[in-house]
């Protein structure tokens, strides 16, 4: 496990291995100014014992202060190349997972959580950055203090050098004895920081059904006990370290009082001169900072470490629905042309197949719906027809290609989908109906606000085509909603239109006007799954649905002289139609 975190960590920074070389360069010019310095004093004060002269003084003070500039402009330096390294592998990082995460199929993201991906992508990637920023500057000038700075110790005197870091084992003992719990409670932390974000995403999200229902209590209630359960996770922790610290600085404060005690002792026996003492007492205060910081500096290691798998986690998730290696665009603009052969779709996780054997055929131009009871499949075979879920090989065509055999950008700018929900951004209605042709221009726009009958909607509104929606289109109506997206799908002129529920808050007259609106214009391939079957008996062909499997087909007026499904679904609506209009 740690080889696997030092390879990822040596795999982030090898773009950047020139900045960090010069980085490292610049951190061992600083340490060896570092045990230079030291030495100088250690010089100029014996030779004052044999005579003092101002004028030496002055100009040892002065070549003492120019390595000690000198030695703070290339620390200086070594912090901008390996922070700056830092940065640019967190922009990276951020970067790369935000890709990775829009080539994931819809339904995980969603079952996954955006709390915790959005915790991953921020909190976690910083961690990485200063994993690779602070972490790796203060071990490896740890490093190197010690490499340089223990011979030069022991050149002056063994004994006491041997003496005044005798406690540093029992320092690196409590670092490694708190170091292990740490981690774990840092991972709780970061646990419970992505479970609280993904209650606040939910709440904002859903804010509208809370107000409905009046659920404001009962939200307070639940958010509250998260965030007491992070609150406890980060006192934890806080704990741990608020001991390990005062530890670690305790055991250095010793050492130094050691060396001074066995060192006076060395001066009134004439073994060590005073400026022995004074450039030992400097290197141990030197090792003081990066031991006692050691601890720190570790707890961002490992933090950095937890942070870099959990990241890793993501992007070692493959996404199910890819394009094949055998996928290759050599064909013009699609007929429209669909077809099934025994199309079996189960959902990950699930136990028993949503689609069961569908086999159909759909030619270009042809106007068909899709009906049938809740739950019988009829939105899978729709996310299906733009791989929106895993499609097996061999069971679904376009212009008679398997479409596991086609781009999915291709795929999917052949075939345009429009859910139930249509998702609006929080930007001007022009730029949301565009959003598949950015550079379409406005008078394209226009005409597919009107083929979607939203023109006279947008007429109406103060700003026009500059109204801005809010988020997830509140400010509009549920029609205005449903017609946006669809408006939105007839600007990319795609061959196939799957029309999933895309009508549900349409009335008739308007649905009927719509469908009516695109067949004569564009004459596109149209799929439309529905529960309003009076719009459905429009259309030249009826797929009926049951269980996931095809039990109908053919025309309205010969389904509804047919006892079976269909017959029963339509009696059922008018029924309801009826109750309706005396209830009215």
């Amino acid at each position: 496990m740690a080889a696997m975190r030092l390879d990822l960590i040596g795999r982030y920074l090898r773009p950047h291995r020139r900045t960090v070389l010069m980085g490292a360069i610049a951190l061992v010019v600083v340490n060896i100014l570092s045990v230079t310095i030291p030495m100088e004093v250690r010089r100029v004060i014996d030779e004052l014992q044999g005579g003092f002269s101002y004028e030496s003084v002055l100009k040892q003070a002065g070549w003492i202060v120019m390595l000690a500039t000198t030695m703070a402009g290339v620390r200086l330096l070594s912090r901008q190349l390996v922070f700056g390294v830092g940065r640019q592998v967190e922009v990276e990082l951020r970067q790369r997972l935000f890709d990775h995460m829009l080539r994931q199929e819809p339904s995980w993201v969603q079952t996954r959580g955006s709390g915790d991906v959005i915790s991953r992508a921020t909190s976690d990637v910083e961690n990485i950055r200063r994993l690779l920023g602070f972490a790796v500057l203060s071990l490896t000038n740890t490093l190197l203090a010690y490499c340089l700075t223990l011979p030069a110790m022991l050149a002056i005197d063994p004994w006491l050098t041997l003496a005044a870091i005798g406690l540093y084992p029992v320092m690196l003992s409590v670092v490694r004895l708190f170091g292990g719990r740490m981690m774990q409670q840092q991972r709780l932390q970061q646990e419970e920081l992505s479970g609280l974000s993904d209650l606040i995403q939910e709440d904002l999200s859903g804010i509208g059904a809370i107000k409905i229902y009046g659920q404001e209590a009962s939200e307070q209630d639940a958010f509250a006990e998260r965030n007491r359960n992070y609150r406890n996770s980060a006192i934890r922790l806080a704990r741990t370290r608020s001991t390990l610290f005062p530890l670690l600085e305790g055991i250095s404060s010793i050492s130094l009082l050691l060396l001074l005690a066995l060192g006076s002792g060395k001066l009134g026996e004439g073994s060590l001169t005073i400026g022995g003492l004074v450039a030992l007492i400097l290197y141990v205060e030197r090792l003081v900072f990066p031991t006692a910081l050691l601890g720190f500096t570790l707890n961002t290691f490992q933090t950095g470490q937890v942070s870099l798998e959990r990241v890793e986690e993501l992007l070692r998730r493959q996404p199910q629905i890819r394009d094949s290696e055998k996928a290759a665009d050599q064909r013009q603009r699609a007929e429209g042309r669909l077809e099934a052969r025994g199309l079996f779709i189960r959902y990950e996780g699930a136990d028993r197949d949503t689609l069961k054997g569908v086999s159909f055929s759909i030619e270009p131009g042809e106007l068909v719906a899709v009906v049938g009871a809740v739950g019988c499949g009829k939105t899978t075979l729709a996310r299906a027809f733009g791989r929106m879920v895993p499609v097996p090989d061999g069971q679904l065509f376009l212009d008679g290609i398997d479409v596991n055999e086609l781009p999915l950008n291709s795929l999917r700018r052949d075939v345009a989908m429009v859910p139930q929900e249509g998702f609006l951004f929080t930007s001007t209605l022009a730029d949301n109906l565009r959003y598949g042709e950015p550079d379409a221009e406005s008078n394209s726009v226009e005409q597919a606000a009107e083929r979607a009958r939203l023109l006279d909607d947008v007429k109406g509104f103060p700003e026009g085509f500059a109204t801005i929606v809010g988020e997830r289109g509140i400010t509009l109506s549920g029609g205005q909603r449903q017609r946006t997206a669809l408006g939105r799908a007839l600007l990319v002129s795609a061959p196939v239109l799957v029309l999933d529920d895309a009508l549900a808050s349409v009335d008739n007259n308007t649905a009927a006007a719509i469908l009516d609106s695109i067949r004569t214009t564009d004459g596109r391939t149209i799929v439309m799954i529905s529960h309003q079957l009076s719009a459905a008996a429009a259309c030249d062909r009826i797929l009926v649905m049951e269980q996931g499997r095809i039990v109908q087909q053919g025309h309205h007026r010969d389904l509804i002289s047919t006892p079976g499904v269909y017959r029963r679904l339509w009696e059922r609506q008018q029924a309801a139609e009826q109750l309706d209009a005396i209830a009215g």
